[in-house]
């Protein structure tokens, strides 16, 4: 089954059609930048453009950056305040005379790697974690996702975890790769206390760098790189669409 998966990020909306049964991208990726202020409105409208660039019609898929529970966006951490209470499902359905379905961007990047990526067709416990200007969470059990887990907001070494090591941090404070890895490594030994999963997967534009910091990492819990990388929001949209649609 071909969908179109969104990915709504801070600075870009990126999409693509994607074969849900292999992963593979059955066009070209296509990016937009986000509109500043990146409002309901001129996102919907953004999204509607980017659509008729594809030239797609069908259902569409979309990760964003928020909590997203019965298709209203409950939290707004890294987008625009308005839009809180914002029932973005009934909004980008409108918009695009289609179905549309939203998830939490970091639930379907994990539905990525689960799906085609380092942890394919895993049943046990799986944490991943995608690390950027801050840190996206998502947690799975017998192929299951657990949805909307905020674990970058867990109170951390006086603050929020993300503002101790995301990857903004590490470049916000010029610190090496290896301190920078000592940090996260702090932060996996205690998310891995709380959850105790078997794998952890780090997502986002760290896992291209992994060889840099992986020797600071000595939990016991195995520590691996997501491999689907940039295309894991795109990718996951689209296969959330697909459960949704099987329902």
């Amino acid at each position: 089954m071909d969908i179109l998966g969104v990915d709504i990020g801070g600075s870009g909306i990126k999409g693509a059609i994607v074969d849900t049964i292999t992963g593979e991208l059955k066009s070209e990726r296509i990016r937009i930048q986000t509109p500043q202020p990146a409002t309901p409105e001129a996102v919907a409208k953004t999204l509607k453009e980017l659509v008729d660039q594809i030239g797609y019609k069908g259902p569409v898929g979309c990760g964003f950056p928020a909590r997203i529970i019965n298709g209203e966006v409950l939290t707004a951490a890294n987008i625009d305040s308005s839009w809180i209470n914002i029932k973005v499902e009934e909004l980008f359905s409108k918009t695009l005379n289609t179905d549309v379905f939203v998830a939490n961007d970091a639930d379907v990047a994990g539905l990525a790697e689960l799906s085609f990526g380092a942890v394919k067709d895993y049943k046990g416990p799986v944490l991943f974690l995608t690390i950027g200007t801050g840190i996206g969470s998502a947690l799975f059990i017998n192929g299951q996702m657990y949805p909307n887990t905020e674990f970058g907001h867990l109170k951390f070494k006086g603050d929020i975890a993300e503002h101790y090591c995301a990857d903004s941090v590490r470049e916000k404070e010029d610190l090496s790769f290896k301190e920078w890895g000592e940090r996260l490594n702090k932060f996996l030994e205690y998310i891995s206390f709380l959850t105790q999963p078997d794998f952890i997967v780090l997502g986002g534009g760290v896992s291209k760098k992994f060889d840099k910091y992986e020797s600071k990492l000595t939990l016991k819990t195995k520590v691996v790189p997501a491999k689907t990388l940039n295309l894991a929001g795109i990718i996951g949209a689209a296969c959330y669409a697909k459960t949704k649609l099987e329902k």
